[in-house]
């Protein structure tokens, strides 16, 4: 019985899994034409865009420049020679960096990686301590001055964030750099983790506490709906204190679901991420992602936008995944569906 009961599992997750796949390339292929498409009809001339102001050129040279980039084909000559370019592995060279765009997009990747995660992990923490003692103490004051933080940060844009910590802990107090990630004037192998790490905390505390508000709500709606289950219900008339309830239920059937959210949130956090970016200058995928859009760079933007696409997807994919992993029934309806 439990082999053939494993193996329909793994069945079914093996089929999931394809699923997702072959809806992550058809995502891809979608937004790449979709960027192609805007960039193509775009009133953003790439070749002004990476020229200087008041630059002395004639029209022969902007002709051999649109040339040389390919920009004097059709789109669709222009979408396939990318695309088949992508399928060997070469995504190009960025125009605004002089450099392959897969260095350019590794670099900065990794930059926004750490600072998504970091601040993923804690907000993921701190939301869940506050929204479990806002559940415990439902419409208490607790309750009501967490919500009230959770609501007030929840409308809060990223970028009106991030300008808020930075004129009081860069401008008023100068406690930490007011932008990029690295000192200026220093060469990067030379930079030290010390200072990479002060021009990492006015990014990450922006995205740490607008993640947590929005981990406080899930949190505090799932515990609410757990506390005012039968068996947290029947363990409080056995005489079981709170903290009893809170490690024997509530605790073990609350934290697989908040968890599911977090990472379904990955698309809110990489846009919460590039704002950040884009505020702090920090050298990040969404700031280079913008430049790139802003300058009509169109591999650098294509490569940023497939790489952060996937990204998220991934994130989300984690998340169904998980859903069907921990709680089985879900898997079940899933296949009895099909």
């Amino acid at each position: 019985m439990y082999p053939f009961f494993y193996k329909f599992l793994g069945e079914i997750f093996m089929n999931k899994i394809y699923k997702h796949f072959l809806r992550m390339v058809a995502l891809l292929l979608g937004l790449a034409l979709l960027i192609f498409i805007l960039a193509y009809f775009s009133p953003i001339d790439p070749v002004q865009a990476y020229l200087v102001q008041d630059i002395n050129i004639t029209p022969e040279q902007v002709a051999n420049l649109k040339e040389h980039w390919g920009l004097n084909k059709p789109m669709y000559q222009q979408f396939f020679h990318w695309l088949f370019s992508i399928l060997q592995g070469d995504f190009g060279i960025s125009r605004l960096y002089h450099a392959p765009v897969l260095r350019i997009v590794k670099e900065a990747f990794l930059n926004s990686f750490i600072l998504m995660m970091i601040s993923w992990i804690f907000s993921g923490i701190l939301g869940f301590i506050l929204g479990s003692l806002a559940a415990f103490y439902h419409e208490s004051k607790i309750d009501k001055i967490i919500r009230w933080y959770s609501y007030t940060l929840v409308s809060v844009p990223a970028n009106v964030m991030g300008l808020i910590l930075l004129i009081i802990f860069g401008v008023w107090f100068k406690i930490f750099p007011v932008g990029l990630s690295t000192p200026v004037g220093i060469l990067s192998q030379n930079v030290t983790f010390l200072q990479k790490l002060h021009h990492f905390i006015l990014p990450c505390l922006t995205l740490t506490f607008l993640g947590i508000a929005y981990a406080t709500m899930h949190t505090r709606r799932l515990m609410i709906t757990v506390l005012n289950s039968d068996y947290v219900l029947f363990a409080k008339a056995r005489g079981d204190n709170l903290w009893q309830i809170f490690r024997k239920h509530v605790f073990k059937n609350s934290v697989i679901p908040v968890t599911i959210v977090q990472f379904a949130g990955f698309g809110e956090l990489f846009g919460g991420s590039a704002l950040a970016e884009s505020v702090f200058a920090y050298h990040g995928l969404g700031s280079v992602m913008i430049q790139a859009g802003l300058k009509g760079d169109l591999p650098l933007l294509l490569g940023t936008a497939l790489i952060s696409s996937l990204f998220v997807f991934c994130g989300n994919m984690t998340a169904d995944i998980l859903s069907e992993l921990l709680d089985p029934r879900i898997a079940k309806e899933e296949a009895l569906n099909e």
